[in-house]
């Protein structure tokens, strides 16, 4: 014969003490990787905007070896084929938020350099519209 009040012991389960000892170390662990995730993320989009600022760069200085002179937008580098797409902005999340400088001559084009229109400042300190 067997005892069935000893078969339904042995199925046991968590308590609730267990239960919140281990959400309570899963707290702990997030409240300590959260903060590192947002700064790479941060640390990410400023890498990202410092290669399409220097490559957009790049291309204004060619296209004025070519011309002789800046183009007139920034859409001119697309129309000609220096670029496939404006460059994007990834603090602004857009192609089309750049701070356009003009040459100091205006009859040399419109578009001398780029600087991004994001509000604040790097990781550095320095604010983003003077990269």
């Amino acid at each position: 014969m067997v005892n069935h009040s000893l078969a339904l012991n042995d199925h046991r389960g968590f308590t609730l003490i267990e239960l919140i000892v281990v959400l309570a170390i899963v707290a702990l662990l997030l409240s300590i990787a959260t903060p590192h995730y947002f700064h790479r993320i941060d640390k990410s989009r400023e890498t990202i905007l410092r290669a399409n600022l220097a490559t957009a760069r790049d291309v204004l200085d060619k296209f004025y070896s070519d011309t002789g002179k800046y183009p007139d937008q920034l859409d001119t580098l697309v129309e000609k084929k220096y670029l496939r797409t404006l460059p994007y902005d990834p603090l602004t999340e857009s192609s089309l938020t750049w701070i356009v400088v003009p040459p100091d001559n205006p009859e040399k084009g419109g578009v001398f350099d780029i600087h991004s229109a994001a509000e604040g400042n790097s990781s550095e300190g320095t604010p983003y519209s003077e990269w």
